[in-house]
């Protein structure tokens, strides 16, 4: 099936899945299938197996990653949405460097709270071979993502992980005076408390429950991602979240390239882009994004002349 152009031009996840061809690469998919109405293949997205083993298949197949879990209760990611970070950021860098493609160049990357799944990591090492740190404040999350470097050899060269121990600070005691960093990628905790997070996990659960079979796009939204307390929110929610991290990156300026933000409600971009601008950047970008229905953004800064920038970027 063809692109409906509402992924990123590089993304391996573009229209529908072929469940066949991912069944093939990992069989315990199968058992997961169904048919729809019209006779076409699809999993039920409401069930959190079904949706486990399908983010199995589509790693195995496209990235390599043949050993890959989360812990129970723990964010299940929606692989085509999260890849497309990774592509926006990856423009956002050649067009910063004057490059068409990474060939020669050193990126290394800081995944801000990488979470129990790992997954922009394994996307941006597999997908252009970047190098990178990931960060985590959650000891079970820290414990499986590094399960997952330790059963996957084609990540054990390109991904390591530092435990962020003070959960009030982002790149304090993360980053260290001998760190440089092209890039900083974080998807924020969205919501301000466990009883907001659990209203509107129940809300999903209620749509999707009543979503007709075979709308399964490569964007099909899924409400048993779960998540645990430290993926899903924290005091002030996203906007609290990203104004810590503007405070903080003003401290680490001169080590990092392009830091970088999801923004998943649109109502925060006005003020975080003010509180940028007042933080002594030298540039912003407000980078949007499609997957379906959802639409996000990612908040791009940076404290470098476009020249420094561009060599630094080609280090």
């Amino acid at each position: 099936m063809k692109s409906k152009g509402i992924l990123h031009e590089r993304n391996l996840h573009k229209g529908r899945y072929d469940l066949a061809l991912l069944c093939k690469s990992h069989p315990p998919l199968a058992a997961h299938l169904t048919k729809n109405p019209r006779d076409e293949l699809t999993i039920d997205f409401a069930n959190p197996l079904s949706v486990l083993e399908l983010n199995r298949a589509l790693l195995k197949h496209y990235y390599g990653v043949s050993n890959w879990d989360i812990p129970p209760g723990y964010l299940c990611p929606p692989i085509p949405g999260r890849s497309d970070y990774v592509h926006y950021t990856a423009d956002l860098l050649l067009q910063s460097a004057n490059r068409k493609n990474f060939k020669g160049l050193n990126i290394r990357a800081l995944d801000v709270g990488t979470g129990a799944n790992l997954i922009y990591p394994i996307v941006g090492s597999q997908m252009y071979h970047w190098q990178f740190v990931a960060s985590e404040v959650d000891p079970v999350s820290i414990e499986n993502a590094a399960e997952i470097i330790a059963g996957n050899r084609n990540l054990q060269s390109s991904v390591s992980i530092r435990r962020q121990s003070d959960p009030k600070r982002i790149f304090d005691g993360v980053i260290q005076k001998e760190d440089y960093f092209q890039l900083t990628m974080c998807n924020p905790p969205f919501f301000k408390s466990q009883a907001e997070a659990s209203s509107a996990r129940m809300r999903k659960t209620r749509n999707l429950s009543r979503t007709k079979p075979g709308a399964n796009t490569a964007v099909k939204p899924s409400a048993n991602f779960g998540g645990s307390a430290s993926e899903l929110f924290c005091d002030g929610g996203e906007l609290a979240f990203i104004k810590q991290m503007i405070r903080e990156s003003a401290g680490y300026g001169s080590q990092v390239g392009w830091f970088t933000s999801l923004i998943s409600n649109g109502a925060n971009v006005s003020p975080l882009v003010k509180i940028v601008r007042a933080a002594g950047t030298l540039d912003h970008k407000v980078i949007s994004m499609t997957q379906g229905n959802k639409s996000s953004r990612i908040l791009a800064w940076t404290f470098k002349e476009p020249a420094r920038l561009k060599e630094l970027i080609l280090l």
